[in-house]
Order: C-alpha cells, then sequence, then structure tokens
C-alpha cells in the first residue's frame, strides 16, 4: 500500500466516492465535482497520510467534508430524480421484478432525512464499517449505530406503507 500510484487510487476508490457524493449531493455534475475535488485534494496532501491504509477512509471523509463545505456556501437544496438515482445506485438485475424492488427502496431511501440516510448509503452500499463511517461523518460509534437502527427502522415502515411520503 506504500507505494500505491494516485492512478490505482482513483481506480480503487472512483466508483464509490461517486456514489457517495451523488447520494450526499443528489445531483450528477455535483457529485462529480466533488469526487473530482477529493481526488485534486489527495493529490495534493494524500502523502502525508501516516497509514496508507486509512486512505479509503481520508477520502470518504474528505469528500463528506467538501459536501459541507458546499452545504455552506449554497444554503439552497437541490432536489434528486429518482430515476438517477436509481440508475447510479440500483444494481442490474436480469429479474424486473428485483429491479422494481430495488427502485422501489432507492425511491425510499432517497426521501429518508440526510441524518439517516447518510450512514445507511455508507454502510450498505459502500460498505463501510461503523468505525469508518463515525471517522467519515465526524460522530460516534454509537450515533452511526443509532442513525443506521432508525434509518432502516424507517425505511422498513416506508416500504410496508407505499403511500406514505415520509412527511415531506
Amino acid at each position: 500500500m506504500e507505494d500505491i500510484s494516485f492512478e490505482k487510487i482513483v481506480d480503487l476508490y472512483y466508483e464509490g466516492l461517486y456514489r457517495f457524493a451523488f447520494s450526499l449531493s443528489r445531483n450528477e455534475a455535483e457529485a462529480s465535482d466533488l469526487t473530482q475535488q477529493t481526488f485534486l485534494i489527495w493529490a495534493k496532501k494524500g502523502k502525508q497520510l501516516r497509514d496508507k491504509f486509512k486512505v479509503k477512509t481520508w477520502l470518504f471523509t474528505t469528500l463528506y467534508r467538501e459536501y459541507l463545505g458546499l452545504k455552506r456556501k449554497n444554503s439552497r437544496v437541490n432536489l434528486m430524480e429518482t430515476e438517477a438515482m436509481e440508475k447510479e445506485l440500483s444494481p442490474v438485475e436480469s429479474n424486473p421484478l428485483q429491479s422494481m424492488d430495488a427502485a422501489i427502496v432507492m425511491e425510499k431511501v432517497a426521501q429518508l432525512d440526510e441524518v439517516y440516510r447518510n450512514p445507511l448509503v455508507l454502510f450498505y452500499i459502500d460498505q463501510h464499517s461503523y468505525k469508518e463511517i463515525a471517522e467519515i461523518l465526524g460522530i460516534p460509534i454509537g450515533t452511526v449505530m443509532s442513525r443506521l437502527s432508525r434509518a432502516k427502522i424507517q425505511l422498513r415502515d416506508f416500504l410496508q406503507n407505499p403511500n406514505d411520503n415520509l412527511g415531506h
């Protein structure tokens, strides 16, 4: 891991970073910008990272901080089209019923409050550990576990009551 090239790091983490950025920003252009900005920061500061096994966590934390900075600058809220999120986040399924189910789940995930959606996406889609999520979001592990639990409960309720619009 010590001598891993910039190109290899991009190859390894681009897709996951982009998915996370898209789940945060709900906008393809912003997700691309956030991902590119993260790699630009890595190119400038990555050599300072002492523990090269924490590259993934460092990248996701950096992306999240960039998103928060962007969000502070642009106090407006971006609306995301469900179809765009489905295209970016749902797996390709050969079974149309499974694809439909994935589309419904992703639609409901997109409607979750950001405080619950972020840990859920990081855990289930980007496959981060509780510890990594805590580092990325800057919250205690117990809070990560609590938010994941609440997110799963909300998601289950939303899926059991498809006519509810989550109070939005």
